[in-house]
């Protein structure tokens, strides 16, 4: 996250309530399916809550393949404000700018470096045990 924002600072983990993970577009710099989260009722999807500089947004949504002024279709992914929550006692929500990808059909699976890579960070900033063992069950491609 650095790399893309200097300026970001941690602040929280938190679940987006109600949405699972998913690999729904090819990268091409990675050569393999990326991560999205879809809608799906039954599912927490848990991460990492930054703060950035506004002049870093810019950075982010180019890495991220999101130009607000085109037309939502023509970005690979968009940005959306949706509530998520830390799991603390006293747990209100905080309104947070989220990218979700515009799906392709058919993508790959992610690739076992990818896999790592997600777990490792989950397992950095202490995700829920139950979580990290979801993503270790995430299928890779061969």
């Amino acid at each position: 996250m650095r790399e893309r924002c200097p300026s970001a600072r941690f602040k929280c983990t938190a679940s987006l309530k109600d949405h699972t993970l998913a690999f729904t577009r090819y990268s091409i710099g990675r050569q393999c399916g990326v991560a999205d989260a879809l809608s799906h009722s039954e599912h927490d999807v848990w991460g990492v809550v930054y703060e950035i500089d506004e002049f870093d947004i810019g950075s982010l949504d180019q890495s991220e393949g999101f130009e607000p002024d085109r037309p939502s279709e023509q970005n690979a992914y968009v940005r959306e404000e949706h509530h998520v929550f830390t799991g603390s006692k006293n747990d209100e929500p905080l309104l947070v700018s989220l990218y979700f990808a515009n799906a392709q059909m058919n993508p790959p699976l992610p690739s076992a470096q990818y896999k790592k890579l997600i777990i490792e960070g989950a397992k950095h900033w202490h995700l829920p045990a139950k979580y990290i063992a979801e993503l270790e069950r995430i299928e890779v491609k061969k």
